[in-house]
């Protein structure tokens, strides 16, 4: 038996790092765990033992878990509606349905999402530079970007995980409740739509990891970005239809010049992010959406009211896809750029 466990020891001692081999810029011995992944286990260990994440875990919990509740009791009346051609996704209904005591599980989420990720990167480098950790670890024989890398990938294990969590967990009681079970069809739209709301709330974790480089306070930063948060989420719209208002063609005009003027504003409210998120939610959990933008009333003609098949409804919403994607990216390359050319200094 000694000889038997000396053969399998190094085995069982290789099992663990199996995933050494994909590390970045490699390390020097495979029994050695890699310092990028070492990192991104401590950055998620103290989000999750934090208060705030705990306090904002359990406040998105609540309210989706209230607007499922009402979506349930909402299931029924919206089945038997005949005129409405979603009426047989069952599970898109829960989604998307409500009485207006709360808004629907995917307004939650456009609602909570970014204050998720604002709060998990307003102080993700102020923070350590203020307390002189991040003295410390860019002292240790560790490549730079480690540090940023980990903060974001951490931050992004988290969402992924709750995200999904929350999903799977709607699937669940959906199939408790009403004892159907979802389609390929659905399944597929509700993880396209998390897929979806990870990238959006993405995008403000990297923008608040940007103020947190740009500004040494981490109340600045937090601040900053909740201020842009509430600039396109309110203020942006209000200020839009104010323009449209005061330059409004009238109603005898050239229809060409009002398919244009539409057109014009509908471009401007996709500068939003949270608009391109609610355009591109729409199309995914409305399969009888067959356009984002106006249409004339020749293009209208024939058109019979039925559901589109989900490759139908990913191009009618690949602009706003790649819209958020875009601007995700952008934001992570800006911060990754900014943090690699600063002076870190006790």
């Amino acid at each position: 038996m000694k000889t038997i466990s000396k053969l399998y020891k190094p085995l069982y001692n290789t099992i663990p790092n199996i995933w050494i081999p994909f590390q970045l810029k490699g390390t020097a011995s495979i029994n050695t765990p890699n310092p990028f992944w070492v990192m991104v286990k401590k950055e998620i260990t103290d989000h999750v033992r934090s208060w705030r994440f705990i306090v904002l875990l359990l406040l998105m919990a609540i309210t989706c878990f209230g607007s499922l509740y009402i979506s349930l009791g909402q299931l029924s009346e919206a089945i038997n509606n005949f005129k409405d051609p979603n009426r047989m996704f069952v599970y898109l209904r829960l989604l998307t349905i409500s009485d207006g005591t709360l808004p629907p599980f995917h307004a939650v989420i456009g609602l909570l999402g970014p204050l998720l990720g604002i709060s998990l990167g307003f102080d993700a480098i102020n923070s350590e530079h203020n307390k002189g950790s991040l003295v410390r670890v860019v002292s240790q024989p560790i490549y730079r970007d480690y540090i940023i890398n980990a903060k974001f990938i951490s931050a992004l294990i988290i969402i992924f995980t709750l995200f999904f969590s929350l999903g799977f967990l709607l699937l669940g009681c959906g199939i408790l409740v009403t004892g159907l079970t979802p389609t390929p069809e659905e399944f597929l739209r509700i993880t396209t739509f998390i897929l979806v709301s990870i990238v959006y709330v993405s995008f403000w974790l990297n923008l608040s990891i940007l103020f947190s480089i740009k500004f040494k306070q981490a109340a600045t930063s937090a601040l900053t970005a909740i201020s842009v948060w509430l600039f396109f989420a309110i203020f942006y719209q209000i200020l839009i239809n104010m323009v449209a208002k005061a330059v409004i063609p009238s109603t005898i005009a050239n229809p060409g010049r009002i398919m244009t003027y539409k057109k014009f504003f509908m471009g401007l409210m996709n500068v939003a992010p949270s608009q391109l998120y609610t355009d591109a939610t729409t199309s995914l959990l409305a399969p009888s959406v067959r356009s984002l933008g106006p249409l004339t009333f020749s293009q209208t003609i024939g058109a019979i009211p039925s559901a589109l098949p989900l490759r139908e409804s990913l191009l009618i919403t690949w602009p706003q896809l790649t819209g958020l994607v875009a601007t995700t990216i952008v934001c992570f390359a800006v911060s990754y750029f900014l943090f690699m050319k600063r002076e870190i200094r006790a």
